[in-house]
């Protein structure tokens, strides 16, 4: 005999929750508790996984943007760029690493993100610089500079960041869930954007000015300013994210695309033009400030979603009998998880790593039943299968005496 609960009342009534579109797999019964430990099974990596051929693209692409980078900065100058650029890097991945905690991203897939950032949309950028200036002519006019800051840039380095957002959502469409997803790709994109782009930024001011303009610039881009990227294609991020919780193909998610894109370009444009017509500190307090609060309250509003989703989905097991109460309780709330920690480090051995596996395969577990349930993933079953053996797995282990 099978269990399939039937849907809560009120268990979509966020605007950002998805509409239940099936009744999802059938849960079977818990079994008995095993004696011994289980070898828990290892996940399917397929679509959770960046393409090894789009990493090698990367590579190519990146020994010509070195060669251009010593070519026109100097060996010297990049190399100080590049150290004072890491500052404001990590700084903006520890950030997007708290967005993250609840359902991490695959590794290759944080790498891949950073990669297309830091590599392919900068040398997209610069090919398009480049393309319309032998088109228009190079002449550093003052209305060429503002066309350039406030529509050229905002427009290409956007595009060229989205691009690499919509890869995702192609190839690795199994690990791009929803929001949360979206907004940590485009976060961790822009991340690497902003690297690479702030190399060439510190190398300059070190050129021109020596240390007193690098510390300018440094203060302006890497302390007032280290988000601005990450922030600007989080918006592309957070579209791509609502059209996949929807189950959204390639072609439907094309409108959410642009329609993110476009207003990932207005918040770009508002930020270089802030800089170029008016008082930039005066802006920066009026503006940018309160966009950033409206920002971090969205993201925490996603995560709360989320973790809501989470123990829904995580009920539906506990009442089949896989889980106790209790147990969703400390998997599927942020305090919980801290309770379980603190004491699986009590445990002989302190198996803090099990208990941080079992979260993480609960939470994908969740995430699997929910994609399911939304129609949109027709190997989540296997994927439920898969995990539901590897959370016993783990359970033993953590119980074992």
């Amino acid at each position: 005999m099978t269990y399939s609960p039937p849907p809560p009342p009120g268990e979509f009534a966020s605007s950002l929750a998805q509409p239940r579109r099936g009744a999802g797999a059938l849960i079977p019964p818990a079994p008995p508790t095993p004696v011994g430990i289980p070898t828990p099974p290892v996940p399917a990596r397929r679509g959770r996984v960046a393409s090894v051929w789009l990493f090698g693209l990367l590579v190519l692409v990146l020994v010509g943007l070195v060669g251009y980078f010593l070519s026109a900065l100097g060996p010297a100058a990049s190399l100080i760029g590049l150290v004072v650029a890491v500052v404001p890097f990590l700084i903006v991945l520890f950030a997007v690493r708290l967005v993250d905690r609840w359902e991490p991203e695959p590794r290759s897939l944080v790498v891949f993100a950073i990669a297309w950032g830091a590599i392919a949309a900068v040398a997209f950028a610069l090919l398009v610089d480049l393309v319309l200036s032998q088109a228009v002519g190079s002449a550093p006019t003052e209305a060429r500079e503002v066309l350039r800051a406030v529509v050229q840039a905002p427009i290409v380095e956007e595009v060229g960041k989205g691009l690499g957002l919509l890869l995702l959502f192609v190839t690795a469409r199994r690990a791009f869930d929803g929001p949360v997803d979206g907004v940590v790709y485009g976060a961790l994109i822009g991340a690497g954007f902003a690297f690479t782009e702030n190399i060439q930024y510190f190398a300059i001011a070190f050129i021109e000015g020596g240390a007193a303009d690098l510390t300018t610039t440094f203060f302006v881009r890497g302390i007032l300013s280290p988000f601005a990227h990450a922030m600007f294609t989080s918006v592309t991020g957070l579209a791509l994210g609502l059209a996949a919780r929807r189950g959204a193909s390639f072609g439907g998610a094309l409108g959410p695309w642009l329609g993110g894109l476009t207003g990932a370009v207005i918040l770009h444009a508002l930020w270089n033009g802030s800089a170029v017509f008016g008082d930039f500190f005066q802006l920066y307090i009026t503006l940018q400030i309160p966009l950033f609060v409206i920002f971090i309250l969205g993201v925490l509003a996603l995560r709360r979603e989320e973790a809501r989703l989470t123990r829904n989905r995580l009920g539906d097991y506990a009442a089949a009998g896989w889980f106790t109460p209790q147990e969703v309780e400390m998997l599927a709330t942020p305090g919980g998880r801290r309770t379980g920690l603190a004491w699986a480090k009590t445990l002989t051995g302190d198996r803090t790593d099990t208990m941080k596996t079992f979260i993480e395969d609960a939470t994908a577990l969740a995430a699997a039943r929910q994609r399911g349930i939304s129609g949109r993933d027709p190997r989540a079953v296997d994927d439920e299968r898969m995990l539901l053996a590897r959370t016993a797995a783990t359970r033993s282990a953590l119980l074992m005496r």
